[in-house]
């Protein structure tokens, strides 16, 4: 999935439309709000970010982007109007992967996004993730916590796995039940209280990495 966040209509719709033709998912946003919004249910592969946008600038979301450990990895695509290299220059030393310059043809902004995602692409899949004193072998679908192992349900696994994924970002109860138990799911957000209930007692003194954030949902974090 690329997310693009471009405030022209026409040039973002065409951008869409080009990366889907070219066998891409991708989805538009026009501003930082709507961005940081999508990136609290799934994270993409690449983002293209205009500099130039209404409210927060592209400087400062890519800053944002950075700093937070759950997108710091995504990669980014700048893009501005500006000629000037004083955007590009800054654009590249705060962590971006590429820059675009307007007007740029579709053509060339596909091959930049293929390139990107060669190079940021793992060198060899990893089937193991560890937070704290938590480990989670999706492999061999295993889970140790505090150097014990420990059983848990096909659906306390998926739950855990996208925790363990997403470090830090905090995801509501409706985004679990649609990430965890899929779209066609019938039940309440209950299911997710219940779920996360016996997945904290069997993970023991590690189930206190899950935090609940009053009024919004859970988050995992293991502390410093």
């Amino acid at each position: 999935m690329i997310f693009c966040v471009e405030d022209d209509n026409g040039i973002r719709d065409l951008m869409i439309y080009t990366l889907n033709t070219a066998g891409m998912e991708a989805k538009g946003f026009t501003d930082g709000t709507e961005l940081f919004h999508a990136l609290l249910s799934e994270l993409p592969e690449l983002i293209m970010l205009d500099i130039m946008l209404p409210g927060e600038d592209g400087i400062s979301i890519l800053k944002k982007l950075r700093s937070n450990p759950a997108t710091a990895e995504i990669p980014v695509i700048m893009a501005t109007a500006k000629g000037t290299e004083y955007d590009k220059v800054i654009g590249l030393d705060l962590g971006a992967d590429d820059y675009l310059a307007k007007p740029f043809g579709m053509m060339e902004m596909v091959a930049r996004v293929k390139a990107v995602l060669r190079r940021s692409a793992p060198k060899a899949e990893t089937k193991t993730l560890r937070l704290g004193q938590l480990e989670m072998n999706k492999g061999e679908h295993t889970v140790i916590s505090c150097g014990k192992r420990v059983t848990l349900t096909l659906k306390e696994f998926e739950l855990l796995a996208k925790f363990m994924d997403n470090p830090g970002l905090v995801f509501t109860r409706d985004q679990l039940l649609h990430s965890v138990w899929g779209s066609d799911f019938i039940g309440e957000t209950r299911t997710v209280d219940v779920h996360i209930g016996t997945l904290r007692t069997k993970l023991g003194s590690c189930g206190d990495y899950i935090e609940t954030v009053r009024g919004v949902g859970y988050r995992m974090e293991a502390p410093l």
